[in-house]
């Protein structure tokens, strides 16, 4: 890989007598110095047999371009690569450097997001002071990543794009990791549309340039299935599902191909086919058991608590919900957590908990970065305190959780509050753009507004409602991204 980050301020790749300008010279020059001197060798038993003492300390001196094969000539001698002479990067180096981008991977996968932050910190400044391109993208790969996990989502999208400019002259698979991340970051903020912008033109991109690297296609039809069911495009998110199971096979990734097993079953979900879809989430699970990849693991819990519910077994669905929670707290992985709790506290609700659940809820709304809130009765106090849900970040979850206080206030005969619950979740779920969860809560709001005598805006309500769900399976990203020949 190109490196246009040099550590020595130049661009890497070979250095020939023709192409070493007098910066690079003195630098090199000063290398051969060092490392003669650190040898213990003399000019004289540098240069021999084929140069002599007195070239070696003009090359010191920076007073003179070396040739190619002068600079071959005294690799040797000094026993390094011809690379390591020319740019002052050592292959030992970047060996130390993935070694230690793995260990950061496994301290995300296993421990908090803000300790795996510092080690992927270290091994970025490291690799952006030797000029180690790609150890340095791989670095901020995972400071993106971290950064999704503890809902800084500015800051995961600042990272994120930083690879994509590092890697600019690279073919464009090798941004996908980077591509897929701001798009999950987009999601997560609430902002479908553009995440499936952002998804399905680089699948266009890649289908066009016959660049159909399984990989990368399989990275990115997963990332999709999300935005899509959120939106209501339920045909789209069929169909990358499909893509996906047949990309599998040809890709050797345990941890993709889990997370795809959790993409296909919510769209079996979406069909009323839980058994199936459990049965694609245990996949997942076992897979994620063996990777100890525990975020990804409690997200599995966190899907089979959704299935229970959807299949009535609300027992089951909280003590799934409870696992989840309790996990993604243990990491300190604050939005996730939170929108685990949205959904845990419609469980609780429809157990007849209604205390409970509100007061579970409650706090989600209230938290900010800078001020938390005391936790409900009986829920660990944890990194949850320390971001809450908003507009802009969670809005999907935002949006249920007043939906959810709209009915318990509804329910209560508290119609005042429940309307205007309703109304916050309305304006929340507008700008995203999650077609189903506005049709549903259009209907609860016209239901509300009827029983109030406001039949003209029940009305308009119901209107709203049904443009919605007019054209099932349908959005405003236009036609569907092309298919790889498979």
């Amino acid at each position: 890989m190109a490196d246009r980050s040099a550590g020595d301020g130049r661009t890497a790749g070979t250095v020939t007598g023709a192409a070493a300008g007098a910066e690079s010279t003195t630098e090199i020059g000063r290398r051969v110095l060092r490392l003669r001197t650190e040898r213990g060798l003399t000019q004289r038993q540098l240069a021999e047999p084929a140069y002599t003492a007195a070239y070696v300390s003009t090359l010191e001196a920076g007073k003179v371009r070396p040739s190619e094969a002068a600079l071959r000539h005294l690799a040797d001698r000094l026993g390094v690569s011809y690379e390591e002479l020319t740019t002052g990067r050592s292959p030992r180096d970047a060996t130390r450097l993935r070694a230690a981008v793995t260990d950061a991977r496994r301290a995300l996968a296993t421990g908090a997001a803000e300790d795996a932050a510092e080690l992927f910190a270290e091994v970025r400044d490291e690799a952006e002071r030797l000029g180690f391109a790609e150890e340095r993208g791989a670095a901020l790969l995972g400071l993106g990543d971290c950064a999704l996990e503890t809902g800084e989502l500015t800051v995961a999208r600042d990272h994120f794009e930083a690879v994509e400019r590092l890697l600019a002259g690279e073919p464009l698979p090798r941004r996908i990791p980077a591509i897929r991340g701001r798009a999950v970051a987009h999601l997560l903020a609430g902002e479908l549309r553009y995440s499936c912008y952002l998804l399905e033109s680089a699948i266009d991109e890649l289908n066009a340039s016959g660049l159909h690297d399984p990989y990368a296609l399989l990275l990115l039809y997963t990332a999709a299935i999300a935005p899509y069911m959120d939106m209501g495009a339920h045909a789209r998110a069929v169909r990358a599902a499909e893509l996906a199971l047949a990309l599998a096979p040809s890709v050797d990734d345990p941890g993709l191909i889990a997370r795809m097993h959790r993409g296909v079953a919510r769209t079996l979900i979406a069909e009323g086919r839980t058994a199936e879809a459990d049965a694609s989430l245990a996949k997942a699970q076992e897979l994620y058991e063996q990777l100890r990849i525990h975020t990804d693991l409690a997200h599995c819990h966190w899907m089979r608590g959704y299935v229970h519910a959807q299949d009535g077994n609300l027992e089951r669905a909280e003590r799934e919900l409870r696992t989840a929670r309790d996990m993604l707290a243990s990491k300190r992985a604050a939005l996730f957590t939170v929108q685990v709790e949205v959904e845990l506290a419609d469980v609780l609700r429809r157990r007849g908990r209604t205390a409970d659940a509100e007061a579970l809820l409650l706090p989600l709304l209230a938290r900010t970065p800078a001020e938390g809130a005391a936790d409900a009765p009986g829920e660990p106090d944890d990194a949850a305190d320390e971001v809450g849900l908003t507009a802009d970040r969670g809005a999907v979850h935002a949006g249920g959780a007043h939906r959810l206080l709209g009915l318990i206030a509804d329910e209560r005969g508290d119609a005042e509050a429940a309307e205007e619950h309703y109304c916050a979740a309305l304006s929340l779920l507008e700008r995203t753009g999650a077609a189903g969860d506005l049709a549903d809560l259009c209907r609860l709001l016209g239901d509300l507004l009827r029983r109030e005598g406001r039949l003209e805006a029940a009305m308009d309500a119901y209107r709203t409602g049904l443009g919605h769900r007019a054209a099932p399976g349908t959005t405003t990203l236009g036609p569907a991204p092309a298919e790889p020949p498979m």
